[in-house]
């Protein structure tokens, strides 16, 4: 059986301006990796409506996870959760369970739970809630559409709440071999064996070091030895 696939959703102008440097992405793909979800698609959208629910409802048709970052604060921009209400054609309200995280948590620390905090208890109607223990609130699930924050910290702790719910397909592996020749020298030999293992994916990327000029080969696939084949013929055609 093949893996379930993901894409992931990065919402947010201060992404798209550059302001910010998205490390989410990075985070989830290795996770997803691991536990043998493919990752096929990535996208970074503006924090507009029409953007957010027509990507998501492109996304969550195509693959069997999508996994979204940012947009689910208090502020009056954050409108992640109301487009993934549209995008489902379901209402939105703040929820008792949300509401009571968010008070417990903000009279352990003497704050108000004031009306902007409360939006970030919204939740679609027949969503399941995120665990968040960095900052309490909650992210949630609808569908096959996983909604997180954009905080590095919180969204890599929303993951680890999410991905034991999933199930997963064969890890995939990897290796890899610098040899000191450009991406021109080696294409032809390279080409050959990607044909011979047609179950292993082949990847040349060039590099640059203490004036050194070379390729960095890197094979993938999930079969262990049939892996450990190719990088023998690998060495032997380029050696170490």
């Amino acid at each position: 059986m093949p893996n379930p696939t993901a894409a992931m959703l990065v919402i947010g102008d201060e992404i798209l301006s550059g302001r910010t440097r998205d490390s989410n992405l990075n985070h989830l793909a290795g996770r997803l990796t691991e536990v043998g979800i493919d990752l096929v698609e990535a996208r970074v959208v503006s924090d507009k409506t029409e953007a957010i629910v027509g990507a998501v409802n492109d996304l969550r048709a195509k693959v069997d996870h999508v996994f979204t970052s940012g947009g689910i604060g208090p502020t009056h921009d954050d409108i992640t959760a109301d487009c993934i209400a549209e995008s489902f054609g379901v209402g939105i309200d703040v929820r008792d369970d949300a509401r009571e995280l968010l008070e417990a948590h903000y009279a352990r620390s003497g704050s108000e739970v004031t009306e902007a905090r409360l939006r970030m208890a919204r939740i679609p109607d027949g969503a399941t809630l995120i665990e968040n223990p960095v900052s309490v609130a909650p992210g949630f699930t609808i569908g096959n559409v996983h909604v997180m924050a954009g905080v590095p910290n919180v969204f890599e702790a929303m993951v680890a709440s999410v991905l034991p719910t999933l199930t997963g397909g064969t890890p995939l592996l990897s290796q890899s071999l610098r040899v000191l020749r450009g991406e021109g020298d080696i294409a032809g030999p390279l080409r050959a064996l990607s044909e011979e293992y047609s179950d292993l994916s082949f990847g040349s990327y060039p590099f640059q070091k203490d004036g050194a000029y070379g390729s960095n080969i890197v094979v993938r696939g999930t079969d262990s030895e049939r892996l450990s084949e190719a990088m023998v013929k690998l060495t032997d055609l380029f050696g170490a």
